[in-house]
């Protein structure tokens, strides 16, 4: 048991090791307002002042096991950094946004965003295990949903039902796996009973910032619902614990297939080190690195973001340092239904390797 869990069982009255286990536990107890913060782990270089007026625009919630990951003590701790608020969150550049995606304008019914003709991604919930300071739906944190979840679903499933052209699903939010089992299987099985729907995915957080909610009878139940894709986020190589790299294990074993979409971050994994880290760490752990997202303009998020050319500069040290099943594809996101551009055919470098070696693809015209 590593000191901080301990410390932070010892905050919690009555607490026990099986309730550190516990998901429902867990979640009950995350840390949500920067005074309970302070009382468990002291005055942290991190929490810096005026951070409680920063949460009270876009709200705290930081689960015991992810508080127990970081260093507290450490001026830049990569977790500390991507979930305690910051000032810098209330200033935003004129190019910052609250919905930079333009999610918005693409949904026909309420949370059910349709920005490709294959595919869309409905938005269960608005709630998260963690809520990550970098995260592009900050937006959604404050609103109380106004209608109840399965009048919610209710309206996306008929308009994916008369929707032909829509063969996947994306179930994501906020995170979805903070749902109830009984309520999760009733939206896997409503959107797999639409005919022309072959392909669900699960976008969630889950088997980083609180792994225990994978649970044997969470895995019987997503198996039932394949094929299904699960996506997660590891952004640093402190987050792949023992706790978390089982959560994965189950989900594989559950014949699932788990990869993992990382967001550049400033002053988290905007290193060759750390980014080289991280992908030799996902490797072992057999999960899939799909996605290196480059930080979108998100409002609240600007002190998040590197340039274009550092992060060019960053995948040609991966290339060089990790094979190929340790390189994710470095992307950014654009609005409307532009989609996903890979930048990597920005790169100078990769342009200059080519031409060097033009007389190779010449053989084969």
């Amino acid at each position: 048991m590593n000191i901080n869990k301990k410390i932070l069982l010892a905050h919690f009255k009555n607490a026990s090791a099986k309730d550190w286990q516990d998901w429902h536990w867990q979640f009950k107890n995350r840390v949500t307002s920067i005074a309970k913060l302070e009382q468990i782990v002291g005055k942290m270089p991190t929490v810096k002042s005026k951070t409680a007026t920063v949460a009270s625009v876009y709200p705290l919630a930081i689960t015991p096991y992810y508080l127990s990951l970081a260093q507290w003590d450490r001026e830049n701790d990569p977790i500390l950094t991507q979930c305690v608020p910051d000032i810098r969150e209330l200033s935003s550049s004129q190019a910052a946004l609250a919905d930079p995606l333009e999610e918005d304008a693409h949904m026909p019914v309420d949370k059910l965003v349709h920005r490709y003709p294959d595919r869309c991604l409905a938005i269960v919930t608005e709630i998260c295990a963690t809520y990550c300071r970098h995260c592009n739906r900050k937006r959604f944190w404050s609103r109380a949903p106004n209608i109840s979840f399965k009048t919610r679903i209710t309206k996306m499933l008929r308009y994916i039902a008369s929707s032909p052209q829509i063969r996947e699903v994306i179930i994501s939010g906020g995170d979805p796996l903070i749902l109830t089992d009984q309520n999760l299987e009733w939206l896997l099985a409503s959107f797999k009973a639409i005919p022309h729907v072959e392909i669900l995915r699960i976008g969630s957080r889950i088997p980083v910032v609180m792994p225990m909610r994978v649970t044997k009878d969470l895995c019987r139940i997503i198996k039932r619902y394949r094929p299904l894709w699960f996506n997660t986020q590891f952004n640093h190589p402190n987050e792949i614990t023992a706790e978390s790299s089982r959560a994965c294990n189950m989900l594989q074993e559950a014949g699932i297939p788990v990869s993992n979409q990382s967001v550049l971050l400033k002053g988290v994994n905007d290193s060759p080190e750390v980014l080289r880290d991280l992908h030799y760490a996902l490797q072992k752990i057999s999960v899939r690195p799909y996605y290196l997202f480059h930080c979108e303009p998100v409002k609240g998020c600007g002190h998040f973001r590197t340039d274009i050319q550092s992060g060019l500069q960053l995948m040609e040290n991966l290339w060089h340092a990790c094979s190929g099943l340790s390189l994710p594809q470095y992307v950014v996101d654009l609005p409307g239904s532009t989609g996903k551009i890979p930048l990597t055919a920005l790169s100078s470098k990769l342009k200059n390797d080519l031409h060097e070696h033009q007389y190779f693809f010449d053989k084969f015209e």
